[in-house]
């Protein structure tokens, strides 16, 4: 509960008009969708990964995944890996496993947004667990997190294939 006391405090300090709900146990980001009744495309997801120059977070919608080969050659990283469970929980102590939200600022981390959540106005989030969600314009979250904005992302088959 440590991380969103943090991100209430962030998003009341910057004046932004958030909703904060609660849902039955969800791990996937397809999970808080659909305990959220919300489309899969406004729920935003976060990818950590490592490259040269450190971690770095990818934020895109629970229907996307991220292509790997892409984000290396557009971001011109010669090496880009999925960041392990050991390495998240040293990054985000203070939310669950698998529940940090796309804050990357209270974390010191870059943000990668994917361009497809561009055509929504609102995005769900995590926020630190996994029954808790935050809600925000997107604009806000942009203003708040000055994200690099990228097309990053491939549809997910409903099978979890291409």
């Amino acid at each position: 509960m440590a991380l969103l006391v943090r991100l209430q405090e962030l998003l009341d300090r910057s004046g932004v008009a958030y909703t904060h709900t609660v849902h039955p146990l969800a791990y996937t980001a397809r999970e808080v969708a659909a305990a959220e009744h919300l489309p899969a495309q406004e729920v935003a997801k976060v990818v950590v990964f490592l490259a040269e120059n450190g971690y770095r977070m990818v934020v895109l919608p629970a229907s996307k995944v991220v292509d790997f080969q892409e984000l290396r050659a557009m971001l011109g990283y010669s090496h880009a890996r999925l960041a392990t469970e050991k390495e998240l929980s040293q990054l985000f102590p203070d939310c669950e496993l698998g529940a940090m939200p796309p804050f990357g600022n209270l974390y010191g981390m870059p943000v990668y947004l994917d361009s497809s959540l561009l055509s929504d106005a609102q995005i769900a989030c995590n926020a630190g667990t996994h029954r808790d969600v935050v809600h925000v314009r997107l604009e806000d979250f942009r203003r708040m997190v000055n994200p690099e904005v990228v097309s990053l992302s491939r549809t997910m088959m409903a099978k979890g294939g291409w």
